[in-house]
């Protein structure tokens, strides 16, 4: 059986971030070819009543804010090179003729997300500086 540890963040005095979900309806593609890994997508912001509204380029969706069943968890993974072989199988990889230190890997806990937010209607362009005359 493998055991893998997840190690929770301390919550002395210091609130952790609070991570949301978004949720997305359709596609959003990039201008470039290099993708979206990285790149500012768009502005979130929330109205006075608590609707969140984002908006991306020339385009604004309004959303509503749900909470999940099931929370999700952000891991981070780190691995940690030991010495020694513990297991029978590190014990059996050593007898022949494998390397003696291995690596152990453990997960932190970064953020839990309780709460997503859903964008499910179209696209609403925004229009600004309308001539009168036509």
């Amino acid at each position: 059986m493998v055991q893998i540890p997840v190690a929770l963040p301390s919550t002395r005095g210091a609130s952790s971030p609070e991570w949301v979900l978004m949720e997305l309806q359709g596609e959003i593609e990039a201008r470039h070819e290099k993708g979206l890994a990285g790149s500012l997508m768009g502005d979130l912001h929330y109205s006075r009543e608590g609707v969140p509204i984002l908006i991306i380029g020339h385009h604004i969706l309004y959303g509503k804010v749900s909470h999940l069943e099931k929370p999700l968890a952000v891991l981070v993974k780190h691995s940690a090179r030991r010495e020694g072989a513990e297991s029978p199988v590190e014990a059996q990889g050593a007898a022949h003729g494998v390397n003696e230190e291995s690596t152990s890997t453990c997960y932190m806990v970064t953020a839990l997300i309780k709460r997503k937010i859903i964008f499910k209607t179209r696209p609403k362009p925004i229009i600004t500086n309308v001539p009168k005359r036509v």
